[in-house]
């Protein structure tokens, strides 16, 4: 095992490529990014390789988040004890199950204990047209909004995590917004006085597949039958970007699950995360 330096990018890519949906959050960095050597500070990307170190056989995204790509369960424990050796504080694990829940439990066995840990989270994804029709009232997302929309995000953060993006300093989580939105990957329906009905991102985007991310629903418009109609919108606008949209949803949450079953979403694989 060893970090990924630019050489090793045509050896990412094919090995991104073996599963683009499960592996659009590193697919989305190359995109942008163009090498396999990490443009944020502090992470790294980990190979592991195999035949003499002349194949790289899987690999795992080490920074403010730990993204494992192509790992199996045996190949966790290595990367699981390299994190460990290694560790600094990580906002989460998420990614595919099997690698997700066996980092973690080397990661455990050295000591590291994790907040929660979610170990089913359906992965859903379309190909195709929705089942029903969009919510014309669903647009991009505009800057005239952006205070409206941050509040939304921020509301839809906590009540997934359970706190504040904005514990630490507004300045990060402010700019990912403002991204979302300049770039066109910010979807909502905001009244004439500015109250957000609903929201949602594509956390993740390359010219293959996209990842749904930061869904929300205001409290005051849930259990009226609007979210499919929104959600069925997103679908519309990411299918301009890619062919396949994907997302991945608590187990738990029965009532989103049925929502993106009645839009035609479904289920592919099983992701976990680990929130520390």
């Amino acid at each position: 095992m060893r970090v990924l330096v630019h050489e090793d990018t045509a050896a990412l890519r094919a090995l991104v490529a073996r599963d683009p949906v499960a592996n659009v959050f590193l697919d989305a960095l190359l995109t942008a990014g163009g090498s396999a050597v990490p443009t944020q500070r502090g992470a790294v990307i980990l190979g592991f390789f195999e035949h003499g170190g002349a194949q790289l056989a899987a690999a795992c995204w080490v920074g403010s988040n730990v993204v494992p790509i192509g790992v199996d369960a045996a190949q966790a424990a290595h990367f699981g004890r390299w994190i460990a050796s290694h560790w600094q504080p990580h906002a989460s694990i998420f990614g595919p199950a099997a690698a997700v829940l066996g980092i973690m439990e080397t990661l455990s066995g050295a000591g590291i204990g994790a907040q929660e840990v979610r170990p089913n989270q359906p992965l859903l994804v379309i190909d195709g047209p929705p089942r029903m029709a969009a919510n014309p009232a669903l647009k991009p997302s505009t800057n005239s909004r952006f205070n409206e929309v941050l509040a939304a995000a921020a509301a839809m953060f906590e009540e997934e995590v359970g706190y504040s993006p904005f514990l630490g300093g507004e300045e990060n989580y402010r700019r990912r917004v403002a991204w979302l939105i300049n770039n066109g990957h910010s979807f909502s329906h905001c009244e004439p006085d500015g109250e957000v009905v609903f929201k949602a991102d594509l956390g993740a985007v390359t010219p293959r597949a996209t990842q749904v991310q930061g869904v929300w629903m205001n409290p005051s418009y849930r259990g009226l039958g609007l979210s499919a109609g929104y959600m069925a919108g997103v679908v519309l606008y990411a299918q301009q970007l890619a062919p396949v949209t994907s997302l991945y949803v608590n187990d738990f949450n029965h009532r989103a699950r049925a929502v993106y079953e009645k839009v035609g979403f479904e289920q592919v694989g099983t992701f976990a995360t680990v929130l520390f």
